[in-house]
C-alpha cells in the first residue's frame, strides 16, 4: 500500500505552532487564583483542546508557589505536560496526578513531537512501546488526530510501517536547554555558510567558462569571417579576369585565367592583410 498522506488541504503554518492564543485565558486567571484554586486551573489547562505549550504558565509566581507542598503533584504534572513524554508518566505514576482519558491523549500527541525531533521516520514499534498502545490500528488512529490537532504535519507508511514528520510542533524549551540549542543553532548557521560559499564558487567557476566560451566564440567569427572575405575576393576576381579575358582568342585565355589563378590567394591574402 502507497504511503497515506495525512496533509491537510490547507496545513497551518510554522507561525501556529509557536503561538497558542487559548493559553492566554489561563495565564490571566493565574494572576487572580492561589492555592486549590491554581491547582484546579492546571487540570483544566492540562485537558484544554488547543493547548499544548505550558512554559509562560510555568513561570506564573502562583504557579510556582505549587512546586512544594499540598498541591506539588499538580505543579510536577504540568512539568511532565511541559517538557516530559507518557513513557515518564507510566514510569512513575505516583508522582503524578491520575490523567484523565483526554488528558492522555495529549500527553502521547505531545510525546509524538517530541519523538519527530529526534528521527523524522518513526517506526510503529518505536511508537507502540513509547506510547504503551497494543495495536497498530489503534496507533494510526492516534497519529491522524495528532495530524489534525497540528502536532505534528506528516503521512503514514503503511507498508513500511512507520510515520514520516515532516514537521513537529516545538515543544517548551528547559533553561539548561539553552546551551545546546545554542550548539544546534551554531551548527546550521555554518552548514548555510558553507553552502554560501560552494555556492559562491560555482558561480566564479561558471562565469569563467562563460567568458572563456564568448572568447572562442568571437574568435571563430573573426576566423569565418576572414574567410568569408577571401572567398568574395577570390570571387571577385575570377569574374573581372574572365570579363576582360573575354574578347581575346579561346587558345589566349585559358593560359591567362590559369596564370591568373596562382596569384589570386595571395593578392587576396595581402588585400585582407591591408585592410585588417
Amino acid at each position: 500500500m502507497n504511503p497515506m498522506s495525512m496533509d491537510r488541504d490547507e496545513p497551518s503554518s510554522l507561525l501556529s505552532f509557536s503561538t497558542n492564543h487559548p493559553l492566554e485565558q489561563f495565564v490571566l486567571l493565574a494572576k487572580g487564583a492561589k492555592g486549590s484554586a491554581c491547582a484546579e486551573l492546571i487540570k483544566q489547562v492540562l485537558e484544554a483542546p488547543g493547548v499544548h505549550v505550558f512554559g509562560e504558565l510555568l513561570e506564573m509566581p502562583n504557579i510556582k508557589e505549587l512546586e512544594t507542598g499540598l498541591y506539588a503533584a499538580h505543579f510536577k504534572t504540568l512539568n511532565l505536560f511541559a517538557y516530559g513524554t507518557y513513557k515518564e508518566y507510566l514510569e512513575n505514576k505516583s508522582e503524578y496526578l491520575e490523567l484523565t482519558p483526554a488528558q492522555c491523549k495529549k500527553l502521547q500527541h505531545l510525546t509524538i513531537a517530541t519523538l519527530a525531533t529526534q528521527e523524522k521516520c518513526i517506526p510503529y514499534n518505536m511508537l507502540l512501546k513509547e506510547l504503551d498502545i497494543k495495536n497498530v490500528r489503534d496507533l494510526e488512529d492516534l497519529i491522524i488526530e495528532a495530524i489534525y490537532a497540528d502536532i505534528i504535519h506528516g503521512k503514514l507508511d503503511q507498508e513500511c510501517k512507520r510515520l514520516e514528520v515532516d514537521v513537529a510542533l516545538g515543544r517548551d524549551a528547559r533553561l539548561e536547554d539553552a546551551a545546546g540549542i545554542a550548539d544546534v543553532l551554531a551548527d546550521w548557521c555554518n552548514a548555510c555558510e558553507a553552502v554560501l560559499n560552494s555556492v559562491d564558487q560555482h558561480i566564479q567557476r561558471a562565469n569563467h567558462h562563460k567568458q572563456r566560451a564568448i572568447r572562442h566564440q568571437q574568435t571563430i567569427e573573426q576566423e569565418v569571417k576572414k574567410i568569408m572575405y577571401i572567398k568574395k575576393t577570390l570571387k571577385t576576381q575570377a569574374e573581372s579576369e574572365e570579363s576582360a579575358s573575354g574578347g581575346g582568342t579561346e587558345s589566349h585565355s585559358a593560359p591567362k585565367k590559369n596564370s591568373s589563378k596562382g596569384k589570386t590567394p595571395r593578392n587576396a591574402a595581402k588585400f585582407w592583410q591591408k585592410n585588417t
